[in-house]
């Protein structure tokens, strides 16, 4: 089912990282090819080939760094993986991986590491131990609590955690301090506490899950330019609004507001305001659109 719901995130920051120039360096689909290549191999994809197992020969291409074995039917990470200490981004998504085992934290060079739709119960501290990763994308697993040990990786500006189960972070995520794009969509958070969020924050998606009150402490976060708390049970929005300076899309639709703070008006940057399948009044609604004049306002 996960697959099904599974969708790319527009804002998604991996897109532009993990392309590779394929004349520079070309992606080889078959193992005997690479093995035969003239040339030094950088880039391997066995995508939907329907592997359980990596073929041993390729610890011999020690140079790969883009590595792609997704959609197939590995129930754990082989050995041989570990060995490509050259590793950069890494893709295993769509496969029936169950648990990280101890020796990711020897894929040191590791920037880009995708582990979507997979049947992740929880996250091995040793990848705490990859201080190069700049994005984590662990979608459709069924982690219940955000992963402790990517409080530790200060380099990382994504993390995607869209739909798992979710629902406690620990008031430490603020010590990510390069984070830009955070996704936390489709969980089963309730409570936020006042959580404080790194101060680069771009992107926040938090939409889909049963949130009732925004934490104080959001409405710090100048870098902030999209927001999406839609589909949550949010009540009020509070005046502090007005301390998201670059805020450029908000999206609170389908929440319980009645109001929003007239102190909304000195978002200047705002551009889009979705409003839509909450009780606001229509003159509140015209009220909002006089006071934000550059802003579309979908009620």
């Amino acid at each position: 089912m996960k697959k099904s719901i599974l969708f790319i995130s527009i804002f998604s920051l991996v897109l532009a990282k993990a392309q590779i120039d394929p004349v520079k360096y070309p992606t080889f689909t078959n193992i005997e090819d690479a093995l035969n290549s003239k040339k030094v191999v950088y880039s391997m994809s066995f995508r939907e080939k329907g592997l359980f197992n990596l073929p041993p020969q390729i610890t011999r291409l020690n140079s790969i760094f883009f590595l792609n074995i997704m959609g197939n039917k590995f129930e754990k990470m082989d050995q041989e993986l570990f060995e490509l200490k050259e590793l950069e981004i890494l893709n295993v998504n769509e496969n029936s991986i169950k648990y990280i085992p101890d020796e990711i934290g020897q894929l040191t060079k590791l920037t880009t590491f995708s582990i979507n739709l997979n049947s992740l119960t929880s996250v091995n501290p040793n990848v705490a131990k990859l201080q190069n990763l700049k994005a984590i994308h662990l979608d459709a697993n069924n982690l219940n609590v955000f992963p402790e040990a990517l409080m530790e990786i200060p380099t990382l500006e994504e993390i995607n955690l869209q739909g798992n189960q979710i629902s406690f972070i620990r008031d430490r995520l603020d010590q990510i301090k390069n984070l830009k794009f955070l996704n936390l969509s489709d969980n089963q958070i309730n409570d936020l506490g006042n959580l404080s969020f790194p101060r680069n924050i771009k992107y926040l998606e938090l939409q889909q899950n049963a949130i009732t009150k925004l934490p104080e402490n959001l409405y710090k976060s100048q870098h902030l330019e999209f927001l999406n708390v839609s589909d949550n049970h949010i009540t009020e929005i509070s005046s502090k609004v007005k301390g998201l300076k670059n805020i450029v899309s908000m999206n609170l639709a389908h929440n319980n507001l009645t109001d929003i703070p007239v102190e909304i008006k000195h978002l200047k940057n705002l551009k889009t305001l979705i409003l839509i399948g909450n009780p606001i009044e229509k003159s509140k609604i015209e009220q909002l659109k006089t006071l934000l004049p550059e802003a579309q306002v979908y009620f």
